[in-house]
């Protein structure tokens, strides 16, 4: 099988990464803490539902100023301590080094603090590939005065070095973080990334994981470790092999999720639609005028200058808006 020349892997950006990893922690939240930060586990109270608070932190993110970055959740859980007591969790995935982003970790804790009178626990997980970046702290002093935050943070390249503890872990987020790190390593490569898509995926019946868990995570390592359409195809018949092979039938199932990609593609373009008419309608000029600023958003990102437009005082506002999203991807 030998990669054209012409017809080059898709590099995944930020905003590829962005929608598969919320819904891993969403779907997977406990298990993603078992994972990363196992020391907080037992602490935790799962037999008390835990809640995204999303919009909370969109509002937070907006009162900070600092704009909405990578992935980030807040969540509500309990914990056992003999009581019910339940506190936060404020959760960043950063794709790349930032000189700022630790203040930006501290600013977050103590808004959340602020706002909900709650113990707010700040997690960081860094998946960009500079090996050397490691901000766990944020702290300042003047005049015998002293304030920060002290963070637990992932560093998901140093992963590479545990392959084979990967490998045995029956955790969902095992296979999340050996995709990603094999997405990253095969971009530009045809021919590897359809070697290690295909590795993944058979992993997925080797572990014996049911029905939901082989399309879920299916899911994820097939958003983010795309493949040219020739290469889908034979990438299809070897999953129709061994499913033939395990007796089991998931793959009908799983090609939902190409209708499901379509869908949220038409919900996109809706949302586009109807917020590009509230906006020409507010400024007086055309759907078509405004249709331009929308270009290279993604859905969470539109949705989130949705909620901005009617602060907006011009039309030049929202532009400069987006650029800043756009920037931040």
């Amino acid at each position: 099988m030998s990669r054209k020349q012409d017809d080059p892997v898709r590099v995944p950006n930020r905003a590829d990464y962005d929608t598969p990893w919320k819904k891993a922690l969403e779907v997977y939240f406990k298990e993603f803490i078992d994972f990363f930060f196992p020391e907080m586990a037992p602490d935790v109270d799962w037999s008390q539902e835990h809640v995204f608070l999303d919009k909370e932190l969109q509002q937070v993110v907006r009162e900070a100023g600092l704009g909405r970055r990578y992935v980030d959740k807040l969540v509500r859980l309990y914990r056992k301590n003999g009581h019910e007591e339940w506190v936060l969790v404020h959760i960043e995935v950063q794709g790349q080094r930032d000189i700022d982003f630790p203040k930006r970790m501290y600013t977050y804790n103590y808004r959340i603090f602020d706002r909900f009178d709650r113990k707010v626990a700040s997690l960081a997980i860094l998946d960009d590939e500079n090996p050397t970046w490691r901000p766990d702290h944020y702290s300042y002093e003047l005049w015998g005065s002293k304030a920060g935050l002290w963070f637990p943070s992932v560093k998901l390249l140093e992963y590479k070095e545990k392959w084979e503890e990967l490998e045995e872990s029956q955790n969902p987020f095992a296979s999340v973080v050996m995709a990603h790190l094999k997405a990253v390593e095969t971009a530009g490569d045809n021919e590897k990334r359809y070697h290690w898509k295909l590795y993944l995926i058979k992993r997925l019946y080797k572990l014996g994981y049911g029905k939901e868990d082989v399309i879920r995570l299916f899911e994820f390592i097939d958003w983010i470790m795309a493949l040219p359409k020739e290469l889908e195809q034979g990438l299809w018949q070897e999953i129709h092999k061994i499913e033939e092979e395990k007796k089991v039938e998931y793959v009908s199932s799983v090609e939902r999720i190409g209708i499901k990609k379509g869908i949220q593609q038409g919900m996109q373009e809706g949302v586009l639609k109807l917020l590009a008419r509230q906006i020409a309608r507010r400024f007086q000029v055309s759907s078509d005028s405004v249709q331009p600023i929308f270009a290279g958003l993604t859905t969470e990102q539109i949705e989130e200058l949705g909620e901005q437009f009617i602060e907006a005082q011009s039309l030049d506002e929202i532009r400069g808006w987006a650029d800043e999203l756009r920037q931040r991807q």
